[in-house]
């Protein structure tokens, strides 16, 4: 019987990138674009890439088919879909940081009584990987593939504060510091003062900054190459999750963030 081919054909160009199908790469550039910035138009989209809008319309409907994107009614504002978040969580699969995740979160919930988050940056934003939520009442909830912006987050924040330096400022370049309270950080100069705080006390603290009323403290996970790779997170509402619990529950999330370090075989800078 003959061997069925495995790999690349004989024939494959020796670059990547001789090898690339035109539409398919434009297409698969429009998902990162929307990911990145979730709520645009098709004239949006088609300014932003400089792809003409007949081109970005053909891509956009073929995702759409596939349940890549889907489009908010009315005005046609355009969002990742849920088959894209199907086939990220085929990677989460191949990771177990969210395996490793599982039981240090239910014990950090237990230990505060508040909602504890796993998440990972992913195209500039923070990623929810997971999440166990609070038996209380009143209690935040992500589901897992919604986004957070990184700046105005715990979670957020306790991943640029260990990201290489350059890295910050190409996020921050990339996404700017949107103003979504009175409290959010939205100087680069203040968020960066912020950042180095965090590193010193070994956790992040959202002060009401991407909510308003909800509260939240973060510390990163890191791999091997002691680099952040994801960040557990309490979250609660204010009126019960006050700044000086925020303070007191910093060092059980980096206790916690620590273990998750160590069941993945990472190790801190």
């Amino acid at each position: 019987m003959a061997q069925k081919p495995r790999g690349r054909p004989r024939s494959a160009p020796e670059k990547p990138e001789q090898a690339t199908v035109q539409a398919l790469d434009r297409a698969l550039a429009l998902l990162e674009h929307l990911a990145r910035r979730p709520g645009l138009t098709l004239s949006d989209l088609a300014e932003e890439t400089g792809l003409p809008i007949a081109t970005v319309f053909r891509a956009l409907a073929t995702l759409q088919a596939h349940g890549m994107v889907e489009a908010q009614e009315p005005g046609q504002f355009w969002h990742i879909g849920p088959g894209a978040f199907r086939i990220g969580s085929a990677f989460l699969r191949r990771t177990d940081v969210v395996d490793r995740a599982r039981a240090p979160m239910e014990r950090l919930m237990r230990e505060t009584g508040e909602t504890v988050t796993l998440g990972a940056e992913v195209a500039d934003l923070v990623t929810i990987l997971a999440q166990v939520e609070a038996q209380a009442g009143i209690r935040t909830f992500h589901a897992p593939g919604s986004t957070l912006p990184m700046h105005g987050s715990a979670l957020g924040k306790a991943l640029l504060a260990w990201l290489p330096e350059d890295r910050v400022a190409g996020i921050l370049d990339r996404q700017g510091q949107a103003r979504l309270t009175s409290l959010t950080l939205t100087s680069e100069s203040a968020l960066l003062r912020d950042l180095v705080r965090s590193r010193d006390r070994g956790f992040a603290i959202d002060d009401q900054e991407g909510a308003e009323g909800l509260r939240g403290v973060a510390a990163p996970v890191f791999n091997a190459q002691g680099l952040p790779v994801a960040a557990l997170a309490i979250t609660g509402p204010g009126f019960r999750f006050g700044l000086s619990d925020a303070q007191r529950a910093g060092a059980l999330v980096h206790a916690a963030a620590e273990a998750v370090t160590d069941g993945i075989g990472g190790t801190a800078p």
